[in-house]
């Protein structure tokens, strides 16, 4: 897919990424369309019986929102979240080593499922939202192994403490779905929320 409804709508508006991370703006950097990055400050608190996909909606949704109020009439901006889910725990950025030695110790040799949820919105509020799913499996490693990979710092800031397209890499068998929605960004799913509000 070119993502041809993101490119027009970057051509039309101008575009934020409210996301701090550096392999969101990579991904839309490869598309390639011109854009701002706007860091949301907001707590990142699931709240009680909410189910993990919409948790991870709202957040992408209010992160949107945070930033909107302060565009101008012709800015979009992007939210984005991903969380890790394994039999229904949401598993988000470990809090230290030791939390990431326990989450990657749950992960080894099971099925887990990665889900990045988006949202586009202008200064009149939410313009569009929707997650995508991608089922990961993991290949059966050493405890050693993991320390290691935890003591190179990539796990600390990314959900499930590990990056696919990092050194995390070694730790996957296969996926099933879209890699650029485990890495964060689903770049389809965000030309077809582009699609839906290109002229609003």
């Amino acid at each position: 897919m070119k993502h041809n409804h993101i490119k027009e709508l970057a051509r039309r508006y101008e575009l934020i990424l409210g996301s701090r991370s550096p392999r969101r703006k990579s991904l839309l950097e490869e598309i390639p369309v011109p854009f701002k990055q706007i860091i949301p400050k907001l707590e990142e608190k699931r709240l009680d019986h909410e189910e993990p996909y919409d948790f991870a909606c709202r957040l992408a949704e209010d992160k949107a929102l945070s930033i909107a109020l302060r565009l101008t009439e012709r800015q979009v901006v992007l939210g984005c979240d991903t969380i890790v889910v394994l039999d229904g725990d949401v598993l988000g950025k470990p809090t230290n080593r030791s939390n990431a030695l326990d989450t990657l110790t749950r992960l080894v040799g099971n099925q887990h499922t990665v889900c990045t949820a988006l949202a586009l919105a202008s200064n009149k509020g939410l313009l569009a939202s929707a997650y995508a799913l991608t089922e990961v499996f993991f290949n059966p490693v050493s405890r050693e192994q993991l320390e290691d990979y935890i003591g190179t710092g990539e796990p600390m800031d990314k959900a499930g403490a590990y990056g696919i397209q990092g050194m995390g890499g070694f730790l996957v068998d296969r996926i099933e779905g879209s890699l650029d929605n485990v890495i964060g960004l689903p770049r389809d799913l965000l030309d077809d929320l582009a699609e839906g509000i290109i002229g609003f």
